[in-house]
């Protein structure tokens, strides 16, 4: 899947599978789930910005870095967007090459600095220097580890759906991510995974998950603040702490065009009854060759999409257990918030 909602049900079912696994990540992940969630996406798509405005309203549509011809609101013409900050103009495509690499880590830096790629087998030393650093220096509280879990999760799916790492089987349509084929997957895991089997409520999700406010540590792992701690001590390419106030108002950006975002993103994917059958809106079918919703169901069902979800979490959280294994810290927190109302009942319970 692309955009938030592959990487919301990525973090989702990681949070599920840490869970299973009893780490103790799983405590304060899921009491800070719209931070966590927020990490998953917005701690890496920085390009989350608008691509343009529409001449005819107004509104700022589009998503950065894909051009855009005409306006999705009214068809009529578009103006590019950018952002206007300390006296420059800064494009999604400017701010993208500025900064997409330095949240992907392992891939997506400009070819001038490729060299700066963290190793895949570094991967987990990298993750696990910014977790000391926002223990030992970000101060108390656990909602910023919650957040760069979420960050840990984008990375790892984002690897493995675009092929950046082995790991995920998935043949549908005509591959694992491609134009055609994305809109199936958006589509079956909203309603299909998300809505029928989760139960989930996408709207209280990704309204909070844009709301969740930025985290220092971000500009951290980054690596746009004047290096401190053990990351730069293993890690002292790179850094770059002029750029640290360009970013600050680049995050503040993708939560308030996020916000706009979510409400188009829910009209987008919203299903209507024809007679017994429920149809996607014509946008997404012509993305897909013009498939009707049944007909996606059914080829995510062949391709065993399921399977690969499954195996998305399994592969994220492996890496949240290297992390934990490099970290003292982590280890010694607890599995849990104390006992289960059952246990309480069992030890409470009157005793004649």
């Amino acid at each position: 899947m692309s955009g938030i909602i592959g990487h919301t049900m990525y973090a989702v079912l990681a949070g599920r599978a840490a869970e299973h696994r009893r780490l103790p990540v799983a405590r304060f992940i899921h009491q800070h789930y719209a931070s966590y969630l927020c990490g998953a996406y917005l701690g890496c798509d920085i390009q989350t910005l608008p691509e343009a405005i529409c001449v005819d309203t107004g509104k700022e549509v589009g998503y950065g870095t894909a051009p855009l011809a005409k306006s999705p609101l009214t068809g009529g013409e578009v103006r590019l967007w950018s952002l206007e900050f300390e006296g420059k103009i800064y494009r999604p495509t400017d701010i993208h090459g500025l900064f997409y690499g330095r949240s992907h880590l392992v891939f997506g830096w400009k070819p001038t600095e490729r060299v700066h790629s963290v190793p895949w087998d570094h991967l987990a030393d990298y993750c696990a220097a910014v977790v000391d650093d926002a223990i030992d220096r970000f101060g108390a509280g656990e909602r910023k580890l919650a957040y760069l879990f979420g960050w840990m999760a984008h990375i790892v799916s984002d690897s493995l759906i675009k092929s950046i790492q082995p790991g995920i089987e998935l043949s549908l349509l005509d591959g694992k991510y491609t134009p055609r084929n994305r809109p199936i997957q958006d589509l079956v895991t909203f309603h299909e995974i998300g809505v029928k089997e989760f139960g989930l409520n996408w709207s209280a999700l990704l309204s909070d998950l844009a709301e969740a406010p930025v985290e220092p540590i971000q500009l951290h792992y980054m690596r746009v603040t004047r290096p401190e701690g053990t990351l730069p001590e293993q890690f002292s390419n790179a850094w770059a702490p002029h750029l640290e106030p360009l970013l600050r108002a680049v995050l503040n950006q993708n939560r308030r065009y996020q916000a706009i975002r979510n409400l188009r993103l829910l009209k987008e994917y919203e299903l209507t009854k024809n007679g017994v059958r429920w149809e996607c809106s014509e946008k997404l079918s012509r993305q897909t060759g013009g498939l009707r919703y049944n007909e996606m169901v059914g080829l995510a069902d062949r391709a065993d999409f399921r399977h690969a979800l499954w195996s998305m979490a399994e592969a994220i959280a492996d890496l949240f257990v290297q992390v934990i294994n490099r970290s003292p810290a982590l280890q010694s927190m607890p599995e849990s918030s104390g006992p289960t109302w059952p246990e309480i009942t069992s030890k409470w319970k009157a005793k004649r």
